[in-house]
């Protein structure tokens, strides 16, 4: 047995242990039943139409694509759930991460059979929440186009932000200058903004007596020119590879232009993937999560026990154990992939603050990835600690979560609230992955906190309090979040491991390198 080797102390007969695995177990259910539905949804009529003229749905055309028997780390597929009478399943476009000739790629496909494609604000959020991480991690961008452009009822909602629609193509302008290769595959209709997807791509490739690409389509070009001419006669794939040159190669059906996109892949000069060294599973199994994970998210659940589950062998090196445990830090492997490990075992107070600076610093110097584990109700409160300075010392751990420039992934395995959500790599702090479990909660506050503040605030009583808690329980789910894209996914807990080890394999993707710190006030 090795030293650094945890022991667990959970005992599965126990009856809190039931309680919680009989819970987490109905919250993996809900998630799957949840993904079943955007996945098969209920638009069968336009499912008909697509697959009657021959065209793959879009998560075949990603399984055609990608490398048979490999994984696809699919984000944000929940995005836009529980909105628009959920007429928008995944926001119709599915983003994700899988290997394409051995090399990791993004890959952002249309779904046509959600409203023709378009782009509603969830959608335009997603795609260019994928074009950052690829910026970040150096990943070839892979595009299955099949969209009508801007969902027309809302365009002021989605054409004119500095995050809107028009960032889509700056970013492919940023990815370009960059290096990064982007090939488009026309499968669909590319039409009015949506054209400049193939058109500001490295390479195009179109699918005959199926992809079209123009400004403008058939309806505008009459009402604007009186001029009638079909969509095949304006921008087919005849036209664009033979006449105008905005594509590069004609591809037959679906499965040819995945077999063409493949082999540009293979040629674009990319590094593969990196390898993980070899490791040995757990010596606990993942399943038990569901027993540990608190059905009661205001008990602090023990982080030793998520890592035994989580770290190859259940090793870990734990930094500092003696000193502040309610933040925990140390270094593990998951599936052969080293990281630097920052897990909350209760509110932070100023040595916890302390302690996890002074670890971003040793895993910066030493260029090891961070994983957040962030289960916290925020920074300490009251007149002592006030007195001590715990502003100034959070103040240390938030410019080294800020500043650090190794990659950080932060899961949500509890609560997330205040600033306790900073200083653990929230979304505002740019990790590169931030994945939640079922139970999860991101607030300013709990409910109950918060109608208690008001009423004092207000000196009424119980005016607010019932109100504001509803209101805080439904905006702080796991659900309401995802569907907003303030993070990347919903994790299924007995999947955190595969889907950690995929995203460590895509933040290694490239050198990493050491940040540069600012002024630590002591």
């Amino acid at each position: 047995m090795s030293i650094n080797q945890l022991m667990s102390t959970i005992s599965k007969q126990d009856s809190a242990f039931q309680e919680n695995f009989e819970f987490n177990t109905s919250l993996s259910s809900d998630l799957r039943h949840a993904l079943t539905q955007v996945v098969d949804h209920s638009n069968k009529q336009a499912i008909d139409k697509h697959t009657e003229r021959g065209k793959l749905l879009v998560r075949q055309r990603i399984d055609v694509l990608i490398d048979e028997g490999t994984p696809f780390l699919e984000l944000s597929a929940l995005a836009a759930y529980g909105q628009w009478e959920n007429q928008f399943p995944s926001a119709g476009i599915v983003a994700g991460i899988g290997l394409v000739e051995g090399i990791l790629c993004m890959i952002v496909a249309n779904d046509a059979t959600v409203k023709g494609g378009t782009y509603i604000k969830e959608t335009i959020k997603k795609h260019v929440r994928a074009q950052e991480i690829a910026l970040q991690n150096q990943l070839p961008c892979i595009y299955l186009v099949d969209s009508g452009g801007v969902f027309l009822p809302e365009q002021a909602n989605v054409f004119p932000d500095r995050f809107d629609f028009g960032r889509v193509f700056y970013n492919q302008s940023k990815l370009s200058a960059s290096g990064i290769p982007q090939i488009s595959v026309v499968m669909g209709s590319c039409t009015a903004g949506g054209a400049y997807v193939p058109a500001m791509s490295d390479q195009t490739i179109i699918v005959k007596n199926q992809g079209t690409i123009f400004i403008g389509g058939p309806p505008l070009v009459k009402a604007a020119t009186g001029e009638e001419v079909t969509a095949e006669e304006l921008g087919g794939a005849y036209v664009h590879t033979s006449i105008s040159g905005v594509a590069d190669y004609l591809a037959e059906d679906d499965v040819d232009a995945v077999r063409i996109c493949r082999s540009l892949i293979q040629q674009a000069n990319q590094k593969k993937a990196p390898k993980a060294m070899e490791f040995a599973e757990p010596q606990y199994p993942i399943e038990e999560l569901y027993g540990i994970i608190s059905a009661n998210n205001k008990k602090t659940v023990d982080p030793h026990e998520i890592i035994a589950r989580l770290a190859d062998n259940s090793e870990f090196q734990e930094f500092k154990k003696l000193y502040a445990p309610n933040l925990v830090t140390g270094y593990a492997s998951i599936c052969g992939f080293q990281v630097g490990i920052i897990a909350n075992n209760g509110f932070l107070n100023a040595e916890a603050a302390r302690k996890g600076a002074h670890f971003i610093e040793l895993c910066d110097q030493r260029r090891i990835p961070l994983l957040f584990l962030q289960n916290i109700t925020g920074f300490i409160v009251g007149k002592t600690h006030e007195h001590q300075g715990i502003a100034r010392d959070g103040a240390k751990m938030i410019h080294a979560v800020a500043n650090t420039g190794v990659p950080k992934i932060t899961l949500v395995t509890g609560g997330s609230y205040g600033a306790g959500n900073y200083a653990m790599s929230g979304r505002a702090y740019d990790p590169e992955f931030l994945f939640l479990w079922p139970n999860a909660k991101t607030a300013v506050m709990g409910g109950e906190q918060a109608a208690s503040v008001l009423q004092t605030i207000k000196n009424k009583e119980n005016e607010l309090e019932h109100p504001l808690i509803k209101q805080f329980q439904e905006e702080s789910t796991a659900y309401y979040s995802t569907s907003r894209l303030w993070d990347d996914g919903i994790v299924d807990p007995i999947d955190t491991r595969k889907v950690l080890a995929l995203a460590l394999s895509v933040v290694t993707n490239k050198p990493i390198e050491k940040g540069k710190f600012g002024v630590y006030r002591m």
